[in-house]
């Protein structure tokens, strides 16, 4: 079984081009713990390539500031705009690019199994994903954008993941059992 270690930093990442959410937590043992949440608005810039520097920028500065050990981030979705989907990838791009910088293992999730992992439903609402993260991590506050909440998700997700007991060996039967554990039977 692996073992965690008893106190980790993740950064959690909801891509986008107009607004890109984060949160932070920390895990002692088995507790999850919000230490920052928020979001980098990039409204203000009309140049894609300039939102991307503000985004390499803005998530190395949350990384100086907050150490992370892990980064997980969340996957772009294909919807309906292939375009969009293309937008999202580079605004990914720029967080992970601040990530490796920094050495950080990265983890990638897709919408649907961060939503699974927050609220038991993958086609949950933004809103849903938001109200069960202020009830998990105890915090209140309405004037959060969506997606800050988002990237808050996908830590806890990330979190939930790695935090599971690991399956040992499977074996098919007895016989399975002894071939793949000969020092374990005499």
């Amino acid at each position: 079984m692996k073992v965690q270690p008893k106190e980790r930093i993740i950064l959690g990442i909801d891509p986008g081009t107009t607004i890109t959410g984060y949160g932070v937590i920390k895990v002692n043992g088995t507790i999850p713990e919000l230490i920052t949440i928020g979001s980098i608005d990039l409204s203000k810039f009309e140049d894609p390539y300039l939102k991307l520097k503000h985004i390499f920028e803005r998530v190395t500065g949350i990384i100086n500031e907050y150490h992370p050990d892990e980064l997980a981030i969340e996957a772009p979705f294909y919807g309906k705009n292939v375009q969009s989907m293309l937008k999202l990838g580079r605004a990914q791009g720029a967080a992970i690019a601040a990530a490796l910088q920094h050495s950080l293992p990265i983890f990638e999730y897709a919408p649907r199994k961060i939503k699974m992992s927050i609220t038991g439903q993958g086609a949950a609402s933004k809103e849903q994903v938001a109200s069960m993260l202020m009830n998990i991590l105890k915090f209140k506050n309405t004037d959060l954008k969506l997606d800050a909440t988002d990237g808050l998700a996908a830590a806890l997700c990330h979190f939930y993941q790695t935090n599971k007991p690991v399956q040992g060996k499977a074996y098919n039967s007895w016989k399975d059992f002894m071939n793949k554990n000969p020092g374990r039977v005499k």
